[in-house]
């Protein structure tokens, strides 16, 4: 189904997605709420599926869901400044569970933390060992 264009319009319509869409929610205080993610440029976007394999192959088994129309999605979203919908999203890695470690993860310290061995400060002046002659 595809959206007729204007008389005006010289530019083609993108077509819609007819019917339900499968739209990713998390469990909320008063029923779910709606997920919302991020595009690779960081921008906040709504996500939904053409069918529930999809979203299952894409976010994994187990999470909810809840079919929405385009418009009902979009209504949803506008309110918190989301305007970007992404239809059955390609660009995201399937989920894969991946290896336990073996130990502890070693922490990384930031660029900024002194190294072992290393004075936390250096004294600028004199110190008190140091006498008047």
């Amino acid at each position: 189904m595809t959206r007729t264009p204007l008389a005006d319009d010289p530019e083609p319509v993108e077509p819609a997605p007819a019917g339900h869409l499968c739209v990713p929610v998390r469990p909320g205080a008063h029923g779910v709420t709606l997920r919302l993610f991020r595009t690779p440029v960081g921008g906040r976007t709504a996500v939904a599926f053409t069918s529930a394999e999809r979203l299952r192959a894409t976010l994994g088994a187990g999470r909810p869901w809840v079919p929405l129309s385009e418009p009902a999605l979009r209504a949803l979203a506008h309110p918190l400044g989301v305007h970007a919908l992404t239809v059955d999203p390609v660009l995201t890695a399937p989920f894969t569970r991946g290896p336990a470690p073996d130990g502890p993860v070693p922490a990384i310290p930031y660029p900024g933390a002194p190294r072992p061995g290393t004075p936390c400060a250096r004294r600028t002046g004199p110190t008190t060992r140091e006498t008047a002659a």
